[in-house]
């Protein structure tokens, strides 16, 4: 008898197990399904080397990606083709940040009741003007780096460009240790993290904001140099005499160094990970990569250092991108999107919102010293008229290597309310070089 009750009860037990697994097994198969199907290894999908399915569309209906007599064709346009490359992805999958790797299982038509669909995919749009790509990717010159422009009120990427990049019609044979493709795979707005140098300076301005009262009341001082907890930090020149204005104007090393030591680690890590520097962002569905920024522990030098934007600090190009978004319209901004469209599959654009990654009162002090900033050292160009604020950054990489060159800020402008980052990898002169990238591509962006 109790034989059969212990068997009764390894029955009951493995038949809970049975149905436990056909449970998860059903969960994963409806939120996974998709990925599945499409899986490069299901020939049956593919034709040419790409996913013989549904286009992908830039936001004016310009084709980047279809099937064409069973084979996947690109832009017509080389320079669309090679600046659009993360965003579309490569026929191989090797781009992970592409949608037509993530978003495969939507261009195949698949469904978890029919499957893959047999008489044609979906297509999907993308908030991208693949023009405007084009400009960015022709304005980088070959040089190493990434350009992203979004409408921080209504979220849409207008412009998303990381190179090294191929052209995805005639790809090459690209080796692991070919300096001219290093990272290619890599789409370096959403998934790089790097050193930010001084466009850093907007996060330790926004703590100063916050948390000294008579920060707008005081006179700094810079012979050049200055020992802080025995680090020595340094400026090109002696600036003298600085208010904080004066000092964010001329990017001073020394008043930044001061400012981070002063506030201490707390106030340091609080206002970064407020500004959303530390997390990730969801963007369709691709998550970018998180940033780094490790101010405990630290000692005074190692602090005035980070506070600078030098260190060990690493930060993401999207995040700052959406960082400068919220510090111009009143501390929250819409999260950036990438699909605008995916023929009823996939949500389109609704709009997210940031929490508060600044204080509002803050953001807007801060915004009108990136606006003096522009007025009284970069200069407009053709953007007059628009409220252009802006930071640069000399990012100091290490060895023998030129600094990385960054420039990121905002338009004020109610028709065009765009927040832009970009980043040249060892491109020298932040204000000269990236700077320069910026204003070509905002003055496309607003036809001027």
């Amino acid at each position: 008898m109790k034989k059969i009750e212990k068997r009764a009860l390894l029955c009951l037990l493995l038949s809970g197990a049975l149905v436990l697994g056909l449970c998860i097994f059903s969960v994963r198969f409806f939120v996974h399904g998709s990925q599945w199907a499409s899986f490069s290894a299901n020939q049956h999908l593919y034709a040419g080397g790409g996913l013989s399915r549904g286009a992908v569309l830039d936001r004016s209906g310009v084709v980047l990606a279809e099937t064409k007599d069973g084979k996947r064709q690109y832009s017509e346009d080389k320079s669309v083709r090679m600046a659009t490359l993360h965003a579309v992805g490569d026929p191989q999958g090797r781009i992970g940040t592409g949608v037509q790797t993530r978003l495969a299982g939507k261009l195949s038509g698949y469904n978890p009741v029919t499957g893959v669909s047999v008489t044609g995919g979906t297509d999907i749009t993308l908030t991208l003007d693949s023009q405007l790509c084009a400009t960015a990717y022709e304005a980088l010159n070959g040089a190493k780096g990434t350009v992203g422009v979004y409408n921080y009120k209504t979220g849409e990427i207008l412009c998303m460009v990381s190179t090294p990049t191929y052209d995805p019609q005639n790809p090459p044979e690209i080796s692991d240790d070919d300096p001219a493709y290093e990272g290619v795979y890599l789409n370096r707005f959403l998934s790089a993290s790097v050193v930010p140098g001084s466009i850093f300076k907007t996060v330790t301005t926004a703590a100063a904001i916050q948390n000294m009262d008579d920060l707008m009341d005081r006179t700094f001082h810079c012979d050049g140099e200055i020992i802080i907890g025995g680090a020595k930090i340094t400026c090109p020149k002696a600036h003298g005499d600085l208010t904080i204005g004066e000092a964010f104007t001329v990017s001073c090393n020394c008043v930044y160094g001061q400012l981070a030591s002063e506030l201490g680690a707390d106030a340091m890590e609080k206002v970064t990970e407020k500004a959303g520097l530390m997390d990730s962002i969801s963007v369709s569905g691709i998550d970018t990569a998180k940033g780094s920024f490790d101010f405990d522990g630290k000692d005074k030098g190692s602090l005035a250092w980070a506070g600078i934007g030098q260190d060990e600090d690493l930060l993401n190009p999207c995040a700052m991108m959406t960082f400068m978004g919220a510090a111009a319209n009143g501390g929250k901004a819409a999260l950036p999107q990438l699909v605008l469209d995916g023929g009823g599959l996939l949500d389109a654009l609704g709009n997210k919102q940031t929490g508060e990654l600044i204080d509002g009162d803050t953001a807007a002090a801060l915004s009108s010293m990136m606006r003096d900033n522009v007025l009284n050292n970069y200069g407009e160009g053709k953007l007059e008229g628009l409220g252009l604020c802006a930071k640069s950054g000399t990012a100091q990489v290490g060895g023998d290597k030129e600094p990385n060159a960054w420039f990121t800020g905002f338009l004020q402008s109610e028709e065009n309310p765009l927040a832009f980052i970009v980043l040249v990898e060892n491109g020298g002169s932040g204000s000269r070089v990236a700077g320069n990238i910026a204003k070509q591509v905002l003055a496309a962006a607003v036809g001027r």
